[in-house]
C-alpha cells in the first residue's frame, strides 16, 4: 500500500534527521529538505490521475476547461507554498515563511483573476 510506504518513508526522515541533529545539526536541514523532495516526488505519480479526472469532468459537463486548469494552478501553488513554508518554519525562519504565504496568496489571486472576472460578467448580466 503506497500509503504506508509514505508514511514510513516520512518517519525514516524523521528519525535520521533527529539522530543527524545531535551529531552534525547543520545537516539535519538538509536531510528534511532531501526527504521532502523526495516524498514530494513519490506522490507526483497521482497528479496525472487528478488531471485525468479532471480532464473527463470537463468532457462531460462541457465546463470550460481553462477554469479547471485554473483550479489545478492555484491547488498546485497551494501546495508549493505550504512546502515551501513549512520547510522555513523548520529551519527556524517563521518570518520567511509568513513572507512566502503572503506571496503565495497574492499569486493565487492573480491567477484567479479569469475566474473572478468571467463570475463579474455573469453576474452583471443577471442584474441587467
Amino acid at each position: 500500500m503506497d500509503l504506508i510506504k509514505i508514511i514510513g518513508v516520512a518517519i525514516l526522515i524523521c528519525i535520521a534527521s533527529i539522530v543527524i541533529k545531535q551529531i552534525k545539526p547543520e545537516f539535519s536541514l538538509i536531510i528534511i529538505i532531501a526527504g521532502s523532495c523526495l516524498l514530494l516526488w513519490y506522490i507526483l505519480q497521482y497528479v496525472g490521475t487528478i488531471i485525468n479526472v479532471f480532464d473527463n469532468i470537463a468532457k462531460q459537463t462541457n465546463i470550460n476547461t481553462e477554469f479547471l486548469t485554473i483550479i489545478l494552478k492555484i491547488v498546485g501553488i497551494g501546495y508549493l507554498i505550504e512546502f515551501a513554508a513549512n520547510i522555513c518554519v523548520d529551519s527556524g525562519n517563521s518570518s520567511i515563511a509568513d513572507k512566502i504565504i503572503l506571496i503565495g496568496k497574492l499569486i493565487i489571486l492573480t491567477v484567479s483573476m479569469p475566474i473572478i472576472s468571467n463570475l463579474l460578467n455573469v453576474i452583471v448580466g443577471l442584474i441587467q
